[in-house]
């Protein structure tokens, strides 16, 4: 092994609101370090991720590739009906559900324009 990973960062507009959502998507505690960076850090310091200043950030416009995502998180659900309304309260834009009969995906962006599914049904 070379490295462990340390966190993963966003660049993002406004850094505390965007860990203030994750934060509540997680329930993990916002470690607010000012304007310019914050983090969510997991309860039992398994994970974390960090919100970086990127003040003229151009977000992807998934599925546009002349705007690509780069990356996106998937988040797995017990009830994706209950965890979509919840996103949406938060901030999240819906953008489409993979229609899965057993298992599937909804397609998302957080308040940054950052993409990411929320993932249901897996067995």
């Amino acid at each position: 092994m070379i490295a462990t990973l340390q966190c993963t960062v966003l660049d993002c507009p406004d850094p505390r609101a965007l860990a203030r959502f994750y934060g509540a998507l997680l329930g993990w505690q916002v470690i607010d370090e000012g304007e310019r960076w914050c983090e969510v850090h997991a309860p039992d310091g398994s994970g974390r991720l960090a919100f970086q200043l990127a003040p003229d950030l151009r977000p992807p416009r998934w599925p546009d590739p002349d705007h690509p995502q780069q990356l996106h998180l998937d988040f797995d659900v017990a009830d994706i009906e209950a965890a979509h309304r919840e996103v949406i309260a938060l901030g999240a834009t819906f953008l489409r559900d993979s229609q899965g009969t057993k298992s599937g995906f909804r397609v998302y962006t957080d308040p940054a324009g950052h993409p990411f599914c929320l993932c249901y049904g897996q067995s």
